[in-house]
This record gives structure tokens, C-alpha cells and sequence, in this order.
């Protein structure tokens, strides 16, 4: 019987991945911040979901390399695990939006084993973070890949890194901590813990019991829940002083919305697209989309392309067929600029009709496969269609 060589970890020395799935991970707020407590914040759920889901939901192509041109391939059965069902309990869209979950909240990246029968892909399995596991060498960074104790082949893993070798979240649980924080601050701040309403004062020296008995009578009377609004009955020349808040706490909204911009920075996700409105405009919001695509999804699509295309192709087929995801739906305008813009095209004979009605979602039309422009052309033009 072959024995499987194993590694030996001590928890006295734990390293950064062992201390995240512990959540010991330090924090300069003093705050331990876990994967799950992190997505207790609203804007690292919303980022993660935003990046992820929008990923997931691009429609996905295999396209095949001929002339210098991608041709689209219909039949192709990569094709069907990335549209259809990844697996028996899996859809693409699931195994998709998981593999950009754990690339954003795990330094090991999201990683998933593709199951060949004959060479040809049959199923892609994502299993829980830990399942499989990677060594790099020191040298190369050249990865081999277990899936529990047994090696696999590289070829069958795909494996989307998270940029610097760090996922987004453990960047940010500094940022993260803080917030966290921040809401349990404002959670004490609206209840009796953080400030008191007041201060009851007494013209002469008290001793311990009637300060005790003094204290008890007036949480008895206005701090119950259903105490609000009665008035107040001092004796003894007692006087009741209302503490307001100082500049920092008026200033407390601020320091959370600077979180959020925080936060939001360390994911590379525009402010505005994680809920932040406060310096967004109608003339400024289409360009913050662009730069979701530009700068926040392309270089992850990049990354979940080539690993698609090195595990899902044969060696025959690698170079030959690649994966693509489209971008048109994140770049779509408005219906009347998508018009215009479509006409104009059309008219410079950039495209042809039937290229412009689908981009539009529509079938193509007879005698629409010409390159004309049809603010000066008054009658078909007999002939071959042009390129």
C-alpha cells in the first residue's frame, strides 16, 4: 500500500490561512476578524456579492481560433458545464460565482477539479475551502494540488489566484476591524452604554445608600420601556443635566461613511456601486460602471479565463478554443444611445444591419447582411456582400 506524504502544522505558529479559518486573525482595533464576521459588515457582503455575481451572470462563450478570428462554437461540451450544469447538484452560475467568492475572502484562491472521463471534461466540482490544497515552490511558484490526501494533476484544477497573493479580504481586515468597531459603537451609542442622556445633580453630599436609592428610583421611572415622555420630579434642590454630543461624535456618520469608502477601496469597487451616494451624479454614475468593468472585474475575468482555458482543453485543443466571457451587458447604455451609436456604425459601414439588430436582441432580417449606409442609399445595391 502506498503511503501519501503529509505535512505537519503547529497551531503555536499557525500560519495566515490557519489563523483566518480560526479567526484569530490580529487586527490594530484589537477586533479578531473571521471570514464569517467580516461578512457581518454590509459593505464586504455587498462587495463580495457585487463582484462575484456580476462575474457569474456574463455570458460565457467557447470560441475557436481560425484565420486570426474567434468563431463561436455551439456543441462544444464545455460549453454545456459552463451554461448548464457544472455538476449533478451544481449549475455554471453557481460554480462560477463560488470560484470568485473564495478568490475574494481566501488567500488560497478559488479552486475547483474538473472530472475527465476519456479526457474529455464530464463535471467541475468547487468543494469546501480546505478540501483541496496547493504547495508552491519557493523558487518557480510552479503548484501542485491535493484533493485531500491524494495528489492531482495541475491540468485538472482550476484555480483563480487573488491578485498579490492575498485575497481582498485579509487586505482589508484592518479596514474591516475598524468597522466593525464603528457599528458596535453606534449599537451602545443609541442604547445606555455608550453615553448617558444626563447627569443628576445634588446640591449636598450624599452617602453611598442614597445614592444607590436615587439612582434606582430614577431608572425605575424614566429608563423603562415604556417611560419615555413622563415628567420629571426632582427633590432636594436636585438638578438634571442633559449631556450633548461633541464634535467627534457629531462627526461619527462621517467616520463610517469613510469606512465604506475604505473598504470599498481595498476591493477596487467604485464607492457609489457598494451604496455610498454621497458624491454620485447622474452625469457621474455611467462612468463609474465603466470603471467597475475597467478596473474591478476585467483583470478578475482575465484571471478566470486563462484558468478556465487551462483546465477545461485538451492539449490538442489548447490554442485552439478559449473561453470568453462577454462584456457587452456590463457596457450597455441607454436604449436611445445604443440606437445612435448603432446608426452610426451602420452608416460608416462598421457594421451591417443584422450585426446592429443583434446586438438589439432581434433576428436577423432579409437583405440585412449588406454593408450599406442607409442615409444615402435609396435602393438595394445588386452584388456579392461586401467584408
Amino acid at each position: 500500500m502506498k503511503l501519501w506524504p503529509f505535512s505537519r502544522k503547529s497551531l503555536a505558529s499557525p500560519d495566515p490561512a490557519l489563523e483566518a479559518i480560526l479567526g484569530i486573525t490580529p487586527t490594530a482595533s484589537g477586533i479578531s476578524i473571521s471570514v464569517l464576521e467580516a461578512l457581518k459588515v454590509p459593505v464586504v457582503a455587498n462587495a463580495i456579492q457585487l463582484i462575484s455575481e456580476a462575474v457569474a451572470s456574463l455570458d460565457v462563450h467557447v470560441k475557436f481560433h481560425e484565420g486570426g478570428t474567434e468563431i463561436n462554437v455551439t456543441d462544444h461540451p464545455v460549453l454545456t458545464l459552463l451554461r448548464g450544469d457544472a455538476n449533478d447538484w451544481t449549475s455554471g452560475f453557481e460554480l462560477i460565482r463560488q470560484i470568485m467568492v473564495d478568490a475574494l475572502v481566501s488567500d488560497a484562491g478559488g479552486m475547483a477539479w474538473v472530472n475527465r472521463v476519456n479526457g474529455r471534461p464530464v463535471e467541475i466540482i468547487s468543494y469546501r475551502q480546505g478540501v483541496m490544497t496547493f504547495d508552491a515552490d519557493t523558487d518557480t511558484l510552479e503548484r501542485t494540488y491535493r484533493l485531500g490526501n491524494n495528489p492531482i494533476p495541475a491540468r485538472d484544477v482550476i484555480h483563480l489566484m487573488p491578485p498579490l497573493y492575498r485575497s481582498p479580504l485579509n487586505l482589508a481586515r484592518d479596514a474591516i476591524g475598524v468597522a466593525v468597531a464603528l457599528d458596535r459603537h453606534a449599537a451602545r451609542l443609541f442604547t445606555r452604554g455608550a453615553k448617558p442622556s444626563g447627569l443628576l445633580k445634588f446640591p449636598k453630599t450624599m452617602g453611598e445608600d442614597a445614592v444607590k436609592k436615587s439612582r434606582a428610583a430614577w431608572r425605575e421611572a424614566h429608563e423603562g420601556e415604556d417611560t419615555s415622555g413622563k415628567t420629571a420630579i426632582l427633590y432636594d434642590g436636585a438638578e438634571f443635566e442633559a449631556l450633548t454630543l461633541n464634535s467627534t461624535d457629531s462627526q461619527f456618520l462621517e467616520n463610517r461613511r469613510f469606512q465604506i469608502e475604505e473598504i470599498a477601496r481595498a476591493f477596487n469597487i467604485p464607492a457609489p456601486m457598494v451604496g455610498d451616494l454621497s458624491r454620485a451624479t447622474w452625469s457621474n454614475s455611467e462612468q463609474k460602471g465603466r470603471e467597475f468593468l475597467s478596473y474591478t472585474l476585467e483583470p478578475w475575468l482575465r484571471g478566470l479565463e486563462g484558468a478556465l482555458n487551462r483546465a477545461l482543453f485538451s492539449d490538442d485543443e489548447r490554442g485552439r478554443y478559449v473561453v470568453r466571457f462577454d462584456r457587452d451587458d456590463l457596457t450597455r447604455a441607454d436604449l436611445a444611445t445604443r440606437a445612435t451609436v448603432i446608426n452610426s456604425l451602420i452608416a460608416s459601414q462598421t457594421l451591417n444591419p443584422n450585426e446592429g439588430r443583434n446586438w438589439l436582441g432581434l433576428p436577423p432580417r432579409v437583405g440585412g447582411d449588406q454593408f450599406l449606409n442607409p442615409n444615402i442609399t435609396t435602393a438595394p445595391v445588386s452584388g456579392d456582400t461586401q467584408a
